[in-house]
C-alpha cells in the first residue's frame, strides 16, 4: 500500500508525532442515535469492559476522522484507520453470520406478522423483529462475545483504539441503514425483502385455496322426498347486531385476568359476525386470515382511541394499521392486498392504467404526481392519493381505471 501522510503538517519529531485532538462541533458528538446503533455500542462496551480507556481513545479517533475507509459485508466490516504513524492500519470487525437454515427460521417467524413485513418493506427495522428472531432461537444483536476485532497495529488490547474507532463508526452506519445489521448477520437487503415477499405471497395463496364443499341437496328437495310437510321459514334476525346481554351483567372472575372491556369487545364482534351469517349479509369473516381479521376489526374502530389500543396489542404501528383499515373499509381484502405491498400483475392489464394516468410504473403501481393507481390481484384498479407522506385508498375499486380519474378530471376542468 502506498504511504499516506494526511497529518504531515502536524509532525514535529518524526512519524510518531501523534494526531491532532478532535476540535469543533463534532468533538463531543455522540454515537448511536437509534435503538439498534445503541445496542451495537452496548455490545462493544461489554466486550471492552476490562480496558475502557481504549474506548475513549477510539471515540476520539472516530470523531477526528481517522477512519479513512469502511465497508460492511456479510459477517464482517473492513476498514482503514490512520494512526500516528505514516502507514494506516487495517482493521477487521466480525460477527457470526446466520446459516441458511437459521435464516429460513427467522424469515418464517417474521413473515407471519403483517406489521413486521410492512415495516421492513418500508425500510424500517422495528424493535419487535429482535423478539421475533429470539423466538427462533437466535439473536440479531450481537452479544459481547460475538464482536471480534483484529487490527494490524502492535497493540494487543481487544479492542485496540483503532478497532474501537471503527466500531463507533459502525454505529453510525447502522443509524443510516438498519439493514446493515442484518447484512452483518449474512443477508443482503434485496435478498431479505425478496424472501419476505415470497413467503407472504405463498401464505396468502395457501389461505385463499380452500377445498370446495361436498355436493349436497337443497333443503326444499330433501323435505319433498321425505314428507309432505311444509318447509319451515327461519326466523328473521334482529334489525341490527348488539352487545350480548350476558356480558353486560356478568363480569369475569377477578382471578381470570380477563378485562371486562376486552370481553365486551370480543363478544360484540362475535355477535356482529353471527348476525352477518344469519342475515346472509356476508360470511362473518370466517374465510379471513389472521392479518385480514385484525384489519377488519381496526376498520370498525377507525377514528377512535380503540384503534391505537388494538395496534399496540397487535404489535404494529397505529399509522400503518389506520392506513390498512381505510383500505379495508374502501376495498376489502383486495384493497388491503394492494395497500400492504406490491403484487404480481399482468403487464397487458397494467397498460390500461398507464394509458389512463400516465406517469411512472413500479410493479403494479402507476404514479403521476400525488395520484397513484394500483392494480390488484383481483383484476380491479384502486386509486390512492398522497396525504403528507402516506398513500391512502380513497374509494371503492373499479375494473376501469378511467372511472377512478373522472372525478379528478372534472375538477381540473372546472378550475381551468
Amino acid at each position: 500500500m502506498n504511504e499516506r501522510v494526511p497529518w504531515q503538517g502536524w509532525r514535529k519529531k518524526g512519524e510518531d508525532a501523534g494526531l491532532p485532538a478532535a476540535r469543533g462541533p463534532g468533538s463531543r458528538r455522540p454515537f448511536g442515535a437509534t435503538w439498534w446503533g445503541r445496542a451495537w455500542l452496548e455490545a462493544l462496551e461489554q466486550r471492552a469492559r476490562l480496558d475502557p480507556n481504549r474506548l475513549s481513545r477510539g471515540r476520539s479517533y472516530a470523531r477526528r476522522g481517522s477512519v479513512l475507509e469502511l465497508t460492511v459485508t456479510p459477517g464482517s466490516v473492513e476498514a482503514v484507520v490512520q494512526g500516528s504513524r505514516v502507514n494506516p492500519y487495517q482493521v477487521t470487525v466480525k460477527i457470526r453470520a446466520f446459516s441458511s437454515a437459521q435464516w429460513d427460521a427467522v424469515l418464517d417467524v417474521v413473515s407471519a406478522q403483517i406489521g413486521r413485513v410492512a415495516a421492513l418493506l418500508d425500510g424500517e427495522l422495528p424493535p419487535e423483529v429482535v423478539d421475533d428472531v429470539h423466538a427462533a432461537g437466535l439473536d440479531v444483536l450481537p452479544t459481547a462475545g460475538e464482536v471480534r476485532t483484529n487490527c494490524s497495529c502492535p497493540d494487543f488490547a481487544v479492542p485496540c483504539k483503532h478497532s474501537a474507532a471503527v466500531c463507533y463508526l459502525i454505529a453510525d452506519a447502522l443509524d443510516d441503514d438498519p439493514f446493515a445489521l442484518l447484512l452483518l448477520r449474512g443477508r443482503r437487503k434485496d435478498e431479505l425483502l425478496s424472501a419476505l415477499r415470497s413467503r407472504r405471497s405463498a401464505a396468502e395463496s395457501k389461505t385463499s385455496t380452500r377445498p370446495s364443499p361436498p355436493p349436497g341437496i337443497p333443503a326444499k328437495t330433501a323435505f319433498a322426498r321425505t314428507s309432505s310437510a311444509v318447509v319451515p321459514v327461519p326466523p328473521r334476525p334482529l334489525g341490527t347486531p348488539g352487545v350480548p346481554a350476558a356480558v353486560r351483567v356478568l363480569d369475569p372472575p377477578r382471578s381470570s385476568g380477563v378485562d371486562v372491556r376486552d370481553l365486551v369487545a370480543l363478544a360484540t364482534d362475535a355477535t356482529r359476525r353471527a348476525w352477518e351469517l344469519a342475515s346472509g349479509d356476508g360470511d362473518g369473516g370466517l374465510g379471513l386470515t389472521f392479518d385480514q381479521d385484525l384489519v377488519r376489526r381496526a376498520a370498525l374502530v377507525l377514528g377512535t382511541p380503540d384503534l391505537a389500543d388494538l395496534a399496540h396489542r397487535a404489535g404494529v404501528s397505529a399509522r400503518h394499521l389506520t392506513s390498512w383499515a381505510v383500505a379495508w373499509r374502501e376495498g376489502g381484502p383486495g384493497g388491503l392486498a394492494v395497500a400492504v405491498g406490491r403484487v404480481d400483475v399482468d403487464e397487458v392489464a397494467l397498460a390500461e392504467g398507464v394509458e389512463a394516468l400516465g406517469g411512472s410504473v413500479d410493479g403494479n403501481r402507476v404514479t403521476a404526481g400525488r395520484t397513484q393507481l394500483r392494480l390488484g390481484p383481483d383484476g380491479l384498479w384502486y386509486r390512492f392519493d398522497q396525504h403528507f407522506n402516506d398513500w391512502t385508498l380513497t374509494g371503492p375499486p373499479s375494473p376501469d381505471p378511467r372511472d377512478l380519474l373522472n372525478g379528478q378530471r372534472r375538477r381540473l376542468g372546472s378550475g381551468g
